[in-house]
């Protein structure tokens, strides 16, 4: 069994350890380029969005260096996103590709199916005890992945060298997927610490703040948003995410498995304007909004792939959060046409017109 999965953000390096824990050959998904896009806009439909294009093409990329088995995860609502693997496994396997998807569903509706599913991707004799072990590393390793993460966001506005962040931030990561125990995560995180801890900063400076919400796989990969990230970081921007890998986890696979709401307080805030889901994370999107609005963000970025019905539903109701909270708010629409040149010059300028805000509002000019 040569297995291989989604991309998002650097989730693969602990997906990697769980498969080969298992007892699995894992072909890795290469990180998305212009191939990966290349074959995901060829073959998909061409109103499919950004994330399914760029998925789909990663599977072609993985099954030519050899992969037989495709793990992936299914969905429920009116999200297109639950139909994503059956359509990408009838055009892979109309482009001639002979291999197994494996759709990993919802744990609190689909539990006996998940359960027959894992046990299929067991491939060795493995206790009980081996196997809560590789979880607890597993788990560990995603939790100091998004934390090295966010120390990033803190410390990037306030650098003196530019980049000096971003270098330290791929050096942690690379440490941490060397990581082979629990022990080497805990000597890892000492190490990360003196690392950021190296980056000269300014101290004494107050970044502008801008929150990121919007559809979870152009919010969470680096690739699919043009690094947005990084590049408000060196505008001098703390831009807070408002969701990593861990969070969304807990938040809804695990909730779902004990039939409970996951991110209770978000879902109450969008109340006003939702009532109920709409798809995808569209009601989240909403209700973080308000959320960061009351926190004192100075202002907000909504990123939805082109076509993407419940950030469509989103972004309609987003004026009117920003009119009666008074947060700045950038939607961009994002697929495979948008340059990051552009992207920047949009930054730049919304940076801008937040930072006039806020002076206007430290010389009591506006409420």
């Amino acid at each position: 069994m040569k297995i291989t999965y989604p991309y998002m953000s650097n989730s693969h390096i602990a997906i990697k350890n769980l498969f080969e824990g298992l007892g699995n050959e894992v072909v890795p998904p290469p990180k998305p380029s212009k191939l990966t896009l290349s074959y995901g806009t060829k073959y998909a439909p061409e109103f499919a969005c950004f994330p399914f294009k760029i998925l789909l093409g990663t599977y072609i990329e993985a099954l030519e260096m050899g992969a037989d088995t495709i793990v992936s995860t299914g969905g429920v609502g009116p999200c297109r996103a639950g139909l994503y693997t059956t359509l990408q496994e009838k055009i892979l396997r109309s482009l001639g590709y002979e291999f197994e998807m494996i759709t990993l569903e919802p744990p609190g509706r689909y539990l006996g199916d998940l359960i027959k599913k894992i046990k299929r991707l067991i491939n060795r004799r493995i206790s009980l005890i081996e196997l809560a072990g590789l979880i607890r590393f597993v788990w560990e390793q995603l939790k100091l992945l998004d934390e090295a993460e966010m120390t990033s966001f803190k410390i990037r506005p306030r650098e003196i060298k530019k980049g000096e962040t971003t270098r330290a931030y791929r050096k942690a990561v690379e440490l941490i997927a060397r990581a082979r125990s629990i022990e080497d995560l805990k000597e890892i995180r000492n190490e990360i610490k003196k690392i950021y801890g190296a980056v000269d900063r300014k101290e004494d400076f107050d970044p502008i703040k801008i929150a990121l919400v919007g559809e979870i796989y152009v919010v969470m990969e680096p690739t699919a948003n043009l690094e947005i990230e990084e590049t408000l970081g060196e505008l001098g921007v703390y831009a807070e995410r408002s969701m990593f890998f861990t969070h969304y986890t807990l938040a809804n696979a695990v909730t779902d498995l004990f039939h409970l709401t996951g991110e209770k307080n978000v879902k109450k805030a969008a109340v006003p304007y939702f009532n109920e889901m709409c798809g995808g994370h569209g009601r989240e999107s909403v209700g973080n909004a308000i959320l960061y609005a009351k926190k004192g963000f100075d202002g907000l970025i909504h990123l939805a792939p082109f076509t993407c019905i419940p950030e469509i539903v989103a972004k309609s109701v987003l004026p009117a959060v920003e009119e009666k909270y008074g947060i700045g708010i950038l939607s961009i629409t994002i697929d495979e046409q948008t340059g990051k040149a552009g992207l920047q010059t949009r930054l730049e300028a919304f940076v801008d017109l937040l930072a006039r805000k806020r002076e206007k509002r430290r010389k009591g000019n506006i409420a």
